[in-house]
């Protein structure tokens, strides 16, 4: 009877430990995404702020199209790659959903490149993470996917969130604390494009490979920013040179290990963390950039983030 006890719990130990194993693994990968993103939006913050920084010397301003069509040929090149070495069909198979995925994804990332010029980090980092929310609300008059009673409370407090920090501007005069609510705004409608592109991935699941989807966003980008970059284009000099790769590299870094991260253990548990990114982009904006904010606009990312959250673990349930 004490051998079998002992088995029994020998089992369950190995059990334990793997899940614990597979979800720390998923809970790393998620980290090492955060951090990374949190590298492309300190480089983003630096080029496009320019001469206006104090960080490095001799720094030019750089337009956000730019930017994204630098990290668009380092993107291409990496998805170019592997999509040959597997012998992948390049224009995929569900090319209209492909499309929409790489349309939006430009649009989104453009939009947020250039809200992170003109709003502090932790603010813009922030309201991106609202895309979860607008995934909710599209895949239910796209997909047809209910959403719970509970998750439309979550919703709210989330962007009422969004409404403190606006209303910040009521409470405050200080001009180093005032906030453009255009910027606000297009911020908003950053995230919004973002959740467009989130249900075209879910719509492409079972059509086509991740490197696939992943490769239409620089194939649509690429020819429309180059074509901007010939109106307003500022030409690398020096180091400029290694932040534009830091930028392209580190994207590609943090899309993988998102991907990974969330396919390791339960998505419940490890999701969460991908909303630190906005810790990290707080504290970062504090200690270096030097952005003091008033206690309403950090209420106001509180209740993003907590709405946020709330929605995405009640969703994964």
């Amino acid at each position: 009877m004490l051998y079998y006890d002992f088995l029994s719990f020998v089992n369950v130990l190995a059990r334990d430990s793997l899940y614990i194993y597979i979800v720390n693994k998923g809970i790393l990968y998620i980290l090492i995404s955060g951090l990374s993103f949190l590298v492309v939006n300190f480089f983003v913050k630096i080029l496009g702020a320019g001469p206006e920084q104090s960080l490095f010397e001799n720094i030019q301003h750089y337009p956000g199209h730019e930017l994204v069509l630098a990290r668009s040929i380092i993107s291409f090149t990496i998805s170019f790659y592997i999509i040959k070495k597997r012998n992948l069909p390049l224009l995929g198979v569900n090319r209209k959903w492909l499309t929409i995925r790489g349309v939006s994804g430009m649009i989104a990332l453009t939009i947020f490149f250039y809200t992170i010029h003109h709003l502090p980090l932790a603010i813009a980092s922030t309201v991106q993470y609202l895309a979860p929310v607008f995934t909710v609300i599209f895949a239910m008059i796209i997909l047809k996917e209910k959403v719970k009673s509970l998750q439309w409370l979550f919703i709210l407090i989330a962007f009422a969130g969004v409404g403190m920090i606006g209303l910040n501007e009521l409470f405050l005069t200080d001009v180093h604390e005032q906030l453009d609510l255009r910027w606000l705004g297009l911020g908003i409608l950053s995230s919004a494009f973002s959740g467009i592109a989130y249900v075209s991935i879910i719509r492409l699941k079972n059509t086509d490979t991740p490197i696939n989807i992943v490769i239409y966003f620089p194939m649509i980008s690429l020819p429309v920013m180059a074509v901007w970059s010939m109106f307003e284009f500022t030409m690398p000099q020096g180091i400029e040179w290694l932040f534009l790769l830091i930028i392209g590299i580190f994207t590609q870094i943090a899309q993988i290990t998102l991907t990974k991260g969330l396919h390791e253990g339960d998505a419940a548990l490890i999701t969460p963390f991908q909303y630190l990114g906005a810790i990290y982009a707080t504290i970062i904006g504090f200690c270096i950039f030097d952005e003091r904010l008033s206690w309403v606009v950090y209420f106001g990312i509180g209740l993003i983030l907590i709405g946020v959250i709330s929605n995405t673990v009640l969703k994964k349930r």
